[in-house]
């Protein structure tokens, strides 16, 4: 039997979260992806498909908010402008899906910045 890495161990525990959470009209799902270098993050509605708000560390219009800043603050940062893009398309609720990611460092920096922003999990 052979060894499982870290990639597929989180690919597997994604799948696991994902069998239970699931975004609708009324809630959609905010999903979080986190590489070594940039988070994203994503409100999707699952029961139409289509997404209705990302923002990510790449993002042209806040590059000059994160510079010199450390990664759980870029998150934090992040987790507000989707919230805020979020709220102005009229989510006020999401369900928090952490991607199989643990819910420390900047995962929970981006979701702590949403709540602030006003989004509730």
């Amino acid at each position: 039997m052979s060894k499982i890495n870290k990639r597929e161990a989180r690919k597997h525990r994604h799948v696991r979260v994902r069998a239970k959470v699931e975004g609708s009209e009324a809630r959609p799902r905010l999903s979080v992806f986190r590489s070594l270098s940039h988070i994203y993050a994503q409100v999707i509605n699952d029961s139409a498909g289509n997404t209705i708000a990302s923002a990510s560390t790449l993002d042209v219009e806040i590059k000059g908010q994160l510079e010199g800043k450390k990664k759980s603050e870029e998150a934090k940062i992040v987790g507000s402008i989707v919230a805020n893009r979020a709220i102005e398309k009229g989510v006020k609720e999401v369900v928090f899906d952490r991607g199989g990611f643990k819910y420390q460092g900047r995962v929970k920096a981006m979701a702590d910045g949403a709540r602030e922003a006003g989004l509730k999990f």
